[in-house]
């Protein structure tokens, strides 16, 4: 793992953010990074448990403040992969969102780190209290796109702002149903969309849109990846820069995986 963050850093040029003045850092960016990774890659819940494994030369909050420092750059790695696998991109590609519950429903009333960025949302499982994780992936399960927003946003909206700048043929669960989204969407020649039909929409569908929407579930594969093996989803973090910080490291660690 950190011979991958050390090619990344050295590639993207990562050391000019480090400042060369002051006192030195306790822990290496490299290291902080690494030991981030190292903690989603293997589903560990705490970063307490990432400092009594390793025992780094430092207090337990300059690893926790480090880490969350640092996310930014691990950001940065995490954009270029993405760009990376935009350039190489299979044809064929998914968008759909994912519930991200900060805490327990019970306790979302009386939630306060993510109050500010939280808010009620509702799927086929029932209401949470969170954000919404929204990831453009093509037929070879690549990650092309990811975008976080409130619970409660419309699916459809930020899906047009998402992929305005991917081309190829969409394929959406019933959520992104609709003739005025598929028109505003698409672009002749480049781009289209299929979205499942709603029960009550009866609809003919031609053996090639059925493939197509037999293939959604494979976007289905990298929600279900993330959360029951990269720590995707968490309420230990006592701050948002904490979250967010999981958050990223979550997703490069899947990506790098």
């Amino acid at each position: 793992m950190k011979g991958v963050v050390k090619f990344f850093y050295k590639q993207l040029k990562l050391d000019k953010q480090e400042k060369h003045k002051g006192r030195k850092l306790a822990i290496s960016i490299i290291d902080s990074i690494s030991l981030a990774l190292f903690k989603q890659k293997n589903n560990i819940a705490t970063k307490k448990s990432i400092f009594n494994i390793f025992k780094p030369k430092c207090s337990y909050k300059t690893l926790v403040v480090n880490l969350n420092r640092f996310a930014h750059l691990a950001l940065l790695i995490l954009v270029s992969i993405l760009k990376f696998n935009q350039r190489n991109s299979h044809l064929v590609k998914h968008t759909d969102s994912t519930e991200l519950p900060v805490c327990l429903r019970k306790n979302g009333k009386y939630h306060q780190t993510m109050k500010d960025l939280a808010q009620w949302g509702n799927t086929g499982k029932g209401w949470f209290y969170g954000l919404k994780l929204h990831i453009t992936t093509d037929l070879k399960r690549q990650m092309l796109r990811a975008q976080f927003t409130t619970a409660n946003v419309d699916d459809r909206k930020v899906m047009l702002h998402m992929n305005e700048e991917l081309y190829g043929i969409f394929v959406g669960d019933a959520g992104y149903s609709g003739a005025s989204i598929a028109k505003e969407f698409a672009i002749e020649h480049k781009r289209i969309l299929f979205a499942k039909q709603q029960p009550q929409m009866r609809k003919i569908t031609t053996s090639f849109q059925s493939f197509l929407y037999g293939t959604r579930m494979l976007i289905e594969l990298n929600f279900r990846s993330l959360k029951m093996f990269y720590g995707l989803v968490t309420s230990m973090p006592r701050s948002v820069n904490g979250y967010f910080a999981n958050y990223i490291y979550s997703l490069l660690a899947y990506q790098i995986a």
